[in-house]
């Protein structure tokens, strides 16, 4: 899938001259010169970026980048550009989560280097959160005693004394983690605790 980069800024000249740039490299780009303009589509599925400048017309680019959060469907790794060096304001967009922070005049090279890693940074991000979808639907899919068995599992408890605590056989207690290791794919105990860390953010799994 063609990545896309979502070009926002207020200068035409500006747009189409990066415009031209980035589809010579491959990418598709939408521009937009406002940032409320961004807005306005419908959300796409496809990877890509903001290449967002910072002093807009009405909403500034840190603006945009704030009310994000409201709209998830339209968070991508952003980039910012400049005309000054604004120090304050690059500090507070990288704290805000801004892949990079460039300022105008971009050379090319800076410029497809940062979109790269950018684009880069969405895939992966897409990537995680589609496996974490899939394993929380896997997780769905499970009994109430598989859930309290892969609970204990998750807590580091024995299986005997899981078995105790649900009244059944530590064989049981082992069939069970079976089918859970082989329903969310994965082999070892080592990967299924991984797993189950990087799918809920470190809470326990579901009861």
């Amino acid at each position: 899938m063609m990545a896309t980069v979502h070009l926002i800024d207020d200068d035409q000249g500006m747009r189409t001259a990066i415009g031209r740039l980035l589809g010579a490299a491959g990418y598709e780009v939408h521009t937009y010169a406002a940032a409320g303009d961004y807005l306005l589509p419908a959300a796409g599925d496809e990877p890509g970026c903001l290449l967002l400048d910072l002093n807009l017309p009405g909403a500034s680019g840190l603006d945009l980048q704030a009310a994000l959060r409201r709209h998830p469907a339209y968070q991508r790794p952003i980039i910012f550009m400049s005309g000054t060096t604004d120090i304050a304001a690059s500090v507070r967009a990288m704290h805000a989560g801004a892949r990079d922070f460039l300022t105008k005049p971009v050379e090319r090279s800076v410029l497809l280097a940062a979109v790269e890693d950018a684009v880069a940074c969405d895939a992966r991000q897409r990537e995680s959160r589609a496996r974490s979808q899939f394993v929380r639907k896997r997780l769905e899919s499970l009994s109430d005693r598989e859930h309290k068995v892969l609970k204990g599992i998750a807590a580091g408890t024995l299986h005997k004394k899981i078995a105790a605590d649900l009244g059944i056989s530590e064989r049981t207690v082992k069939a069970d983690r079976g089918r859970i290791m082989e329903r969310l794919g994965v082999r070892t105990l080592p990967d299924l605790l991984k797993l189950l860390l990087e799918t809920h953010s470190g809470d326990s799994p579901p009861e």
